[in-house]
């Protein structure tokens, strides 16, 4: 029997050391980012493999899926992901600091020799906080909120590899998610916010805590205007931000177009924000033209707006001179959507206060029970089953009795 002809896109070759090999050299579509033609050409050590190879390469092309051989590495994934991205400079800043310990472990790896094993084990040594970035210092622990988002991101940076030929996979979407709770954010009662803003009308920056326990971001109150406050209407105008991004504070819209809110002031935080005016207007007489611009609604004694990071700062020296627990200041912010909740605000007003973009979102993350609250709960409850006239009338339940079987 005739042995059967090799194909053209396969050529055997003798090498010096006499061996035989079957080389395969087939077309693979077009380069889309040059147009150019592409090929593939690779060696094998039986007839039978190179066949296989060719047949299956064939096959790939036909159908869209075949990857081409890459030398793009985990690293410059990354950075062509990011820089594709047109995000805010905060998001792409949080979206960096997600994939900083992918890139510090695995950046000159080709990303086609990426691995569910090499996620793994990345997501392990986070969780155990094991993991040390490139520059040398340690990594603490993550949790499920920070390494499921994680994931998330590197799916779409692989993703887009995928979108371009390059990858016939999405690892990251094979890697298992890490389970947790959402963690329970700590809020303050009713009696611990009075002691606050009693120790706050006390202080220069004691407006900035009404402020920051009437709902406002630790941003927008450092980003508020006196042009945003409207003493004669009794309202606030929210409309900007100011966060720190890599080191350097920056002045932004507001979060989302939600988080642009009109928000009418109390008695007490107009009063507080009187004495910040007076206060101010002083040090300005003072000053002379040495006091800066003084349009911020939170400055320094010279006029200039603070720090966010300050008042993060001061927040905490505040509540420790009222006694109470600590609490981070953007949980004022929280204290504030749970104790409305608890004043049977309906929950949609709450999500417009604090300028969330849908009532779910505000209900699954930031209203809370508080420790009074579930005791009135278990008074009510104990009221109801140990009311026994409500239960004069209830016909006991009875119980179906068994019939013996017969012999």
């Amino acid at each position: 029997m005739s042995r059967r002809q090799l194909p053209p896109q396969i050529e055997k070759i003798t090498l010096k050391s006499g061996e035989v090999r079957y080389q395969v050299t087939a077309e693979a579509g077009t380069d889309p980012e040059t147009g150019k033609r592409r090929q593939t050409r690779k060696r094998y050590r039986t007839e039978q493999e190179a066949r296989k190879a060719l047949a299956e390469v064939t096959n790939a092309v036909s159908r869209g899926s075949y990857v081409a051989r890459s030398v793009i590495t985990v690293e410059q994934a990354c950075v062509e992901w990011l820089d594709g991205k047109r995000i805010a400079k905060s998001t792409k800043a949080a979206y960096k600091h997600a994939l900083q310990p992918l890139r510090d472990r695995h950046g000159p790896l080709p990303v086609q020799q990426l691995a569910k094993a090499h996620l793994d084990n990345l997501v392990s040594d986070l969780q155990d906080g094991e993991f040390v970035y490139a520059h040398g210092r340690p990594c603490r622990a993550w949790n499920a909120q920070t390494i499921n988002p994680m994931l998330r991101i590197v799916a779409k940076v692989l993703a887009s590899q995928m979108g371009q030929g390059r990858l016939a996979r999405n690892v990251a979407d094979l890697v298992d998610r890490v389970p947790g709770s959402r963690k329970e954010m700590n809020t303050y009662d009713a009696a611990e916010v009075r002691k606050v803003l009693a120790v706050a009308d006390r202080v220069r920056a004691g407006h900035s805590w009404h402020l920051a326990l009437s709902g406002l971001r630790r941003g927008e109150i450092a980003g508020l205007r006196w042009s945003d406050v409207d003493f004669r209407a009794g309202t606030v105008t929210i409309t900007n931000t100011r966060i720190q991004v890599d080191g350097e504070v920056i002045e932004k819209e507001t979060k989302t177009e939600k988080s642009k809110r009109t928000l009418p002031l109390t008695p007490a935080i107009v009063e507080a924000l009187k004495r910040a005016r007076a206060a101010q207007a002083a040090e300005r007489l003072k000053l002379g033209n040495c006091y800066g611009p003084g349009e911020y609604v939170v400055c320094d004694e010279a006029g200039y707006p603070v720090h966010p990071d300050r008042l993060s700062r001061e927040w905490h020296r505040v509540c420790e001179s009222a006694g109470v627990r600590h609490v981070r200041l953007h949980d004022a912010r929280h204290t504030c959507g749970t104790l409305l909740h608890l004043q049977n605000v309906p929950i949609a007003v709450v999500s417009a206060w604090l300028g969330h973009c849908d009532a779910a979102f505000t209900m699954r993350t930031y209203v809370h029970s508080q420790p009074d609250a579930l005791a009135e709960a278990a008074r009510s409850l104990n009221a109801v089953v140990t009311n026994r006239d409500k239960t004069a009338g209830v016909r006991p339940i009875r119980t179906r009795r068994r019939r013996r079987p017969t012999a």
